[in-house]
Order: structure tokens, then sequence, then C-alpha cells
């Protein structure tokens, strides 16, 4: 894979179109996946799939080809996401009844979104869960636990990702665990 990336790299550097889409193809849903994963909004992470590409297209020659592909492509999506999430406005419980009707509450404000059988069995209780408690991780638990277990990254491809230290990305593994492991204890 390495050897692939490496070449199209070499080829899109030299303004080969068809390498850069074969880039673009190679991860653009890994690419999503994370973007989903730490936005948890289907069209956001869209967004910032689109956003990482036209990054990657416009700074290809910053490139340093001593590093792998795979992890300037993941930094560029988790720095992308992390700035999104700090943009965001503060998020309001659907449980709290709404100031002017009384006994209405966020939930009923929601449209309906029917879900298909096949996601129904893509998706188990427990999975479910799981992506819960990440999601409800902070941001600086989240990136890491999603890059390390959802996105498989090593723990030093996560460090070259984050831009940090080997030793912080380890603390914040643990750390995040053993939160996963606190909120997920009463459910399991």
């Amino acid at each position: 894979m390495e050897n692939v990336e490496g070449r199209l790299t070499k080829l899109a550097l030299n303004g080969d179109q068809r390498a850069f889409a074969e880039l673009v193809e190679l991860y653009k849903d890994k690419i999503y996946h994370l973007a989903y994963r730490m936005l948890n909004n289907r069209h956001e992470a869209e967004d910032v799939v689109q956003e990482t590409f036209l990054r990657v297209y416009r700074n290809l020659d910053r490139y340093d080809d001593k590093q792998k592909f795979s992890t300037w492509i993941y930094r560029i999506a988790t720095n992308l996401c992390i700035d999104r999430l700090r943009k965001r406005k503060p998020t309001y419980s659907l449980d709290a009844e709404m100031n002017d009707q009384e006994g209405i509450d966020g939930y009923s404000m929601i449209p309906s979104d029917n879900v298909t059988p096949e996601t129904e069995l893509l998706l188990s209780e427990t999975q479910s869960m799981i992506y819960e408690a990440i999601d409800s991780l902070p941001v600086k638990y989240r990136s890491v636990m999603i890059l390390r277990y959802l996105q498989d990254l090593s723990l030093q491809e996560i460090s070259d990702v984050m831009d940090m230290p080997v030793t912080t990305i380890k603390t914040r593994v643990h750390r995040g665990r053993e939160f996963l492991r606190k909120k997920l204890a009463p459910k399991m």
C-alpha cells in the first residue's frame, strides 16, 4: 500500500490528475468515517472530506515523502474536524422543556428519521452504545480514540497525525479507555 501511495503522490506532484483521483478514491471513505465519528453529522463530515482533499491538492508540494501519506492526510482531516468542533455553538438538551410551550421538549421538534432494516442490521445495540460513549468523550480523547480504535492507527501514527509525543497519545488512550469503561460498565 505504501508503495502505491508513494507512486501516486509522486505522479500527482508532477501534475497527473488521474493519480490524484486514485488517491481520493483510496482515502475518501476513510476520511469520511473519521470525520463522521468525530463530528456526528453527515453533512459536516462530507464538507470535511471535500476540504481535506482541497487542502491536500493545494499543498501537495509541501508533502514530505519521508512520512506516510496516510499520516499526512489524517492529520489534515483531524485538524479540520477539531476546528469545526471548536467553532460549534453550545448544544442544548433535547430533554429540556421549551420555554414558551409547556410539556413540549426538544424530541418533539426532531423530524422522523426512518431507519431502514439494512441500517438496523449494521448497527447493533452494543455498537451504538459504544459510539454514544465515544461521542461523549472530550474532544482531546475522542479524536485519539477514533484514530486508534475506529481507524486502527498505531500509537506512532496517531502521534504523527496529532503532532504530539507518543507518551501523550498513550496517556490519552488510557484515559479515554477508562472513561469509556466507567461509562459502559453499568450498561453491559
